[in-house]
């Protein structure tokens, strides 16, 4: 996939003749959704079906994942998304 190029773009994607472009995860929650105007929406899901991540491509993100925290030196870090 190259830099600017949606998923739609990748699989070449004919939103004429098949509609939106819709990608489940196993659980059959949506996790990625794309229409015909390149807009588009990403999500992530936990184990008790609660959204955790949303971000679409007008830029809005939604994050409830929890931090990731490192240990270098005997210090704690929390990364940053």
């Amino acid at each position: 996939m190259k830099d600017g190029q949606t998923i739609g773009q990748w699989l070449n994607w004919d939103f004429e003749a098949n509609g939106s472009l819709e990608i489940r995860n196993k659980n059959g929650r949506q996790i990625y959704w794309e229409n015909s105007g390149k807009f588009w929406v990403k999500r992530e899901w936990d184990s008790n079906r609660n959204e955790r991540y949303y971000e679409n491509s007008d830029g809005e993100i939604v994050d409830h994942r929890t931090p990731e925290v490192i240990e270098h030196n005997g210090r704690k870090y929390q990364l940053i998304p």
